[in-house]
């Protein structure tokens, strides 16, 4: 445990009976939380919990006015209309989407809205020198003037808060600021907020990695259902993860993966030499002459550092979806097949859900049953036109049977939580049909109530007897959910361990195989 520093036990934030609620549905119903100036608080609970939802309330993002409740900053009453009155305070959120412009410069972007300019005309000698400053206290050492889409997340992350600092932050709020991050940039960000706790400036992180929490936070405030439902001072001899657990998911979680029992067939996926090169360097070899192999009612898991090259083998087997000057050959159930195209690999039984589900992964203007339907089109039609009704009859049975927590499927997608928007992506490949499914960190930003669930319907598919692929970055989700796990690194598989006999250790001794 670190060791905190001193706090002012003085409240900065006072947020009292805040009520908001969407078209009748009360995303919070009477949350209260007080913030000490000084301290990192975090604010947990499940996806859809009401905890983003809370921090637009108190940005100005959902204004003065639409909400129920009261906000005291500063010991004076406040009550925002727009983004910039809260940052005019002195209040700045980073939302998990981060808000970067790609094809601006760090000091354009750190600058932009707030322009270092005289008469109209910008100072540019004034904004990247200023820049640089800011960078300096995030502990970037990068050229102001290199664009953002240079960056990595890690990177842009820093940029985001060194934009804050511009800001003359007071409060900063962090928004699942290490979903998308590898451990390195994640103990990075974590050393830099606990560095501007020890400059006075007060921190809500909202996030779903509990270790991270114990590690950083000083308070932590559980939201259930949209309700407060305990506040925990992190250096009592009580606050454990399993309380915030069991206050997230209101029941006890003793362990974190359901149990199964493997029933581990025949051989269905073989892969043989397969080698990828990257789309615009074709150069440089992404995926090096990688042999495994996937057998019916078996998850297997893939381990491997960011850049590795796990998500370009996925990708790439999955219809040539990634890369160039691929080659090496894919078995099926022991005949050689050939994917080239994503609708081959449909067609062969194969499905991948990808990483970024916001992206790649669903419609998120369209409704749950557009997205649960729209890998599998074929099995809805006849002479070419979908059958509308039966295609509704299928989205709901996945809604219920995925528990899908949406008042219908005519839900837009991109409303729902982030666990609830996995649940959609996995319903889409579990209606294609499929035998061979590729998942692709299935549980990025999801709670840990909504992964049990998740781990639940991977086991339920294992037990149909499908070959089901996990990568994952968290080494204890692949070692409580895998039989086997086979380790990547710089392209290459180097290393093929039984789940049983796996640590966190030795996965780490392949991961880094090859590194200096």
């Amino acid at each position: 445990m670190i060791r905190r520093l001193p706090l002012e036990h003085t409240t900065i934030l006072r947020m009292h009976n805040i009520v908001k609620d969407f078209s009748g549905v009360k995303a919070l119903d009477g949350v209260s939380i007080d913030v000490v100036r000084g301290e990192v608080h975090a604010v947990c609970g499940e996806n859809g919990a009401g905890k983003s939802t809370l921090m637009k309330v108190l940005s100005g993002v959902y204004p003065s006015g639409s909400f129920e409740g009261t906000i005291e900053f500063e010991g004076k009453p406040v009550a925002y209309k727009t983004i910039n009155d809260s940052e005019a305070d002195g209040i700045v959120i980073i939302h998990q989407e981060l808000a970067l412009s790609p094809y601006l410069s760090i000091a354009e972007n750190i600058f932009l809205g707030n322009e270092n300019s005289r008469r109209g005309v910008i100072d540019w000698n004034k904004t990247n020198r200023e820049a640089a400053l800011l960078l300096a206290r995030v502990g970037l050492a990068e050229n102001p003037a290199t664009k953002v889409l240079e960056l990595g997340v890690g990177k842009q992350q820093l940029v985001e808060i060194a934009k804050a600092l511009s800001k003359q932050v007071k409060l900063l709020i962090l928004d699942e600021p290490t979903a998308a991050l590898n451990d390195e940039d994640s103990a990075h960000l974590l050393g830099l907020i606990e560095h501007l706790r020890g400059q006075g400036i007060t921190c809500i992180i909202i996030s779903h990695k509990l270790k991270e929490i114990k590690r950083i936070a000083d308070t932590v405030t559980v939201i259930r259902d949209g309700k407060t439902i305990e506040t925990i001072k992190m250096d009592g001899p009580d606050a454990t993860e399993a309380r915030i657990i069991r206050s997230m998911v209101g029941r006890e979680l003793n362990n974190l993966f359901p149990p199964r029992e493997p029933k581990i067939g025949t051989e269905v996926l073989r892969v043989e030499d397969w080698t990828v090169y990257h789309p615009v360097d074709t150069s440089r070899k992404v995926v090096d002459a990688a042999s495994f192999t996937v057998k019916a009612g078996e998850i297997v898991g893939f381990a491997g550092l960011m850049g590795a090259g796990r998500t370009e083998l996925a990708m790439s087997i999955f219809g040539r979806s990634y890369g160039t000057k691929i080659s090496g050959r894919i078995f099926k159930n022991g005949d050689e097949i050939q994917l080239r195209t994503v609708d081959e690999a449909i067609k062969h039984g194969f499905a991948y859900a990808t990483e970024d589900r916001k992206l790649y992964g669903l419609n998120l203007i369209g409704d749950i049953t557009v997205n649960v339907s729209a890998a599998a089109l074929a099995k809805l039609a006849r002479w070419g036109v979908i059958d509308r009704h039966r295609e509704y009859k299928v989205a709901n049975s996945y809604r219920e049977k995925m528990n899908i927590k949406a008042p219908s499927v005519s839900s837009i997608t991109g409303k729902l939580s982030g666990g609830n928007q996995q649940k959609v992506v996995l319903s889409k490949w579990i209606f294609a049909g499929p035998d061979i499914l590729i998942l692709d960190e299935p549980t990025r930003g999801i709670d840990v109530g909504a992964k049990y669930e998740i781990y639940g319907i991977i086991n339920e598919l294992a037990a149909q007897g499908k070959a089901v692929v996990v990568i994952s970055s968290e080494l204890p989700e692949l070692i409580g959910l895998s039989d086997r796990i086979y380790v990547i690194s710089e392209g290459k598989l180097t290393g093929e361990v039984a789940a049983a006999n796996a640590s966190q250790e030795t996965l780490m001794h392949y991961m880094t195989a090859g590194k200096d």
